[in-house]
């Protein structure tokens, strides 16, 4: 496990588009499908990163908490799941179930989406506004797997807030660690 930070997409960045299955149902959706009126958050996520296990139940709560308020959520593993077989599409079924994601969790085979988001780790989360404008990138909060730092959501917490609220700017924003995406690699 290579411990990454985020690459921090530019603030204004619009919403880059996915048609991508959804592993809980069999569906194709599109960015526009997954979007809420007041905003989005679009999370680089997968099965086997500590990083995401630490704050997989801390994800639920604040979905379902400003699901509710208008803002939509959206997961999307990126992984090479042929070397990674934790992260095959099967079980991210498993895993949406057992822990009851109130949201898609998208498989990105082809890795485009990851590219285009220039997702680099696992959790990464990006929240656009209501006009597909990115307005936050980063962490969830300061909490790390055997850190001691309380899992509370804190940083994503206050963008959405803002975001509900109408600021413009958001600040401070400090990039996501976790697992690097388990890129394909080059042929040939």
């Amino acid at each position: 496990m290579a411990l990454t930070p985020s690459n921090m997409l530019p603030i204004g960045t619009k919403a880059p588009d996915f048609n991508l299955i959804n592993t809980i149902n069999g569906n194709t959706l599109s960015f526009d499908q997954c979007a809420g009126a007041k905003g989005t958050v679009v999370m680089f996520i997968c099965n086997h990163c500590p990083y995401v296990i630490h704050v997989n139940d801390e994800l639920v709560k604040v979905a379902n908490q400003y699901q509710a308020k208008g803002i939509n959520f959206v997961a999307i593993s990126s992984n090479d799941a042929e070397k990674y077989t934790d992260d095959t599409p099967e079980k991210m079924n498993i895993v949406a179930k057992v822990l009851k994601y109130p949201f898609p969790y998208l498989y990105d085979q082809s890795q485009e989406v990851a590219k285009a988001y220039d997702a680099a780790c696992t959790p990464d989360f990006y929240l656009f506004n209501g006009n597909k404008e990115l307005v936050y990138r980063g962490r969830l909060d300061a909490s790390t797997p055997g850190n001691g730092e309380p899992l509370t959501g804190a940083d994503l917490r206050k963008a959405l807030d803002a975001v509900l609220m109408g600021k413009e700017e958001i600040a401070p924003q400090f990039p996501s660690m976790g697992c690097n995406i388990k890129w394909f690699a080059p042929v040939g």
